[in-house]
């Protein structure tokens, strides 16, 4: 799967899910989304459902941690890793 395409899915995403205005626009592929309130622990629920849909993977419990799903290229290198084997 190609990062740069998946980058701009999950963005587009997050950007039409969470974010409005001004804040999409200022949106790093590195920004925490807990720690600057662009997804709370209820919105990860969104983005791990959609992940799921999406990319057909499970998510297991052990995976729902910051370093797979707190930011864009966080998730672009979890699916990465999960749809690669």
């Amino acid at each position: 799967m190609e990062k740069d395409n998946l980058r701009k899915e999950i963005k587009d995403f997050i950007i039409e899910t969470f974010l409005f205005g001004d804040e999409a626009e200022s949106l790093q592929d590195s920004d925490s989304f807990m720690q600057n309130g662009i997804v709370d622990s209820t919105g990860i629920l969104e983005v791990t459902n959609f992940i799921e849909e999406k990319y057909n993977i499970n998510i297991e419990n052990e995976e729902m941690t910051p370093n797979n799903l707190d930011s864009v290229e966080n998730l672009v290198n979890f699916i990465v890793r999960k749809t690669n084997g």
